[in-house]
């Protein structure tokens, strides 16, 4: 069963505000005299709930409606009916704009806890991210460029507008995010953002050709029910990125099973595979990996034991030495591991770090004895993850040592054992994230532990390296 962390209040305490921004910037469409065209309004506003529809529909598949994030961050993430908003940002003023985006993200499915505060962040960050879009149409003269009349509407224009609104709408969700990721998680800034903008912009900036082509249907003579038309491509896309949501979404259920199919073998060694998956990303992350780079250094960590499955319980078990046949059976464990998850194939070179995470610098590790740039990469971070979680986890044959203590032993076996580059850029990632002296894999670790915890030959482990 995953145990959900509460969220710091610092991240409730930033969702509440952007709520209450979120409120005072659609408060003046309500307010008496209003300019807000309610027809329109309203209009756009059910269009964009309805967006939601196949989310919490069955029969039409679950669309997913927001991306995950890891602990307990809240993202926003990128909506497939965003053309709706950016046509609201167009047509609307700004307060109007903000109120269509409110029924959509409040019916919003959302599967993964908290659920109350996300979907209230979703809601907040989408009304502040449109209504600061639809200030920015304005500022472009979007309402003169679509206006109604003799050569309108003005195409260069609108087309300025709507990139510009789009682009606005991008920052402004990515700026939120990167605050909430950096509160809930505890990550500083940079590590936050990283990634997240470059893979949103291009997205952004169609939802924006999109939306102009909603909103100059919108103000054409066929009116309202042309614009339509530009949904249905948009809803296919949706309907495609939902079967490579669920597909992956498979596979992971795939990975945690094998997980916890090992950690139910090897007792001793409980939650060992999801805390070397934590302290590999932290690595990668100082290395400068993110998006799906980064995912593949974590499934690697996690799946780093699986072939232990492979190794009689009775050898994983053992309290005392392992004998040499013992060791040798054990050895085999990476070349089980690899075969058990080659068939996956989103996994990559997840598959080759597992096979080779015992490797060593120095062509002394097993199982093919290479050295240095032969062994892959994510391989090598691995294995530093997990030696570290060896050093810092209470086992049946050993006791946990002290973080520092731990990372002065991989600091003398860097260049013979594990890569210094791994070894300098896990010492940096616990310089800012490690808030407990020792993470152990026989004690739950708690919202104040945010290192992981892995296992090797530097922390003579019962296991060969």
């Amino acid at each position: 069963m995953t145990v959900v962390q509460p969220l710091p209040r610092t991240a409730r305490a930033y969702i509440l505000c952007a709520a209450l921004g979120a409120g005072a910037c659609a408060l003046p469409a309500l307010l008496p005299p209003s300019p807000t065209p309610w027809a329109t309004a309203g209009l756009l506003a059910a269009l964009y709930a309805l967006g939601e529809l196949p989310a919490r529909c069955r029969l039409l598949g679950r669309f997913p409606s927001g991306s995950g994030g890891s602990g307990g961050s809240v993202p926003v993430g990128a909506g497939s009916f965003f053309p709706v908003l950016l046509a609201a940002a167009l047509l609307l003023p700004p307060a109007a704009a903000a109120l269509t985006a409110l029924p959509g993200c409040l019916l919003a499915r959302v599967d993964e806890a908290p659920a109350g505060w996300r979907r209230t962040w979703r809601t907040a960050a989408t009304a502040l991210a449109t209504w600061a879009a639809a200030h920015t149409a304005a500022a472009l003269h979007a309402p003169a460029a679509l206006a109604t009349g003799p050569g309108a509407p003005d195409v260069p224009r609108a087309l300025a507008a709507a990139l510009g609104a789009a682009l606005v709408l991008c920052l402004v969700l990515t700026a939120l995010d990167t605050g909430v990721r950096a509160l809930a998680d505890g990550l500083p800034l940079r590590a936050a953002r990283r990634g997240h903008l470059g893979r949103a912009l291009a997205p952004h900036l169609v939802h924006g050709l999109a939306g102009l082509m909603m909103a100059v249907l919108w103000r054409s003579p066929y009116g309202p029910a042309a614009a339509l038309l530009v949904l249905l491509p948009m809803y296919l896309s949706c309907w495609v990125f939902a079967q490579y949501h669920r597909e992956r979404a498979a596979h992971q259920s795939t990975i945690r099973a094998l997980v916890q199919a090992v950690d139910i073998k090897d007792s001793y060694t409980r939650g060992h595979s999801e805390r070397v998956g934590h302290a590999s990303v932290l690595i990668a992350r100082e290395l400068g990996m993110d998006g799906d780079r980064l995912d593949t250094v974590r499934f690697a960590g996690i799946l780093h034991d699986v072939g232990k499955l492979g190794v009689p319980t009775r050898v994983l078990r053992k309290d005392g030495p392992l004998t040499p046949e013992e060791r040798r059976i054990i050895e085999l464990h990476p070349e089980y591991g690899h075969e058990m998850i080659r068939g996956i194939g989103f996994l990559g070179e997840a598959r080759e770090a597992v096979l080779h995470h015992h490797e060593r610098i120095d062509g002394s590790g097993y199982p093919y004895g290479l050295r240095g740039e032969e062994i892959p990469e994510c391989a090598r971070i691995v294995a530093v993850a997990d030696a570290f979680d060896a050093m810092t986890s209470t086992r049946s044959y050993s006791r946990a040592r002290p973080v520092a203590t731990a990372l002065a032993e991989l600091e003398r076996c860097a260049g013979s054992h594990f890569d210094p580059r791994m070894v300098d850029a896990l010492t940096r990632a616990l310089g800012r994230f490690c808030r407990k002296p020792a993470v152990t894999a026989d004690e739950p670790a708690g919202p104040g532990a945010q290192v992981p915890a892995p296992r090797t030959s530097a922390a003579q482990p019962k296991e060969p390296a």
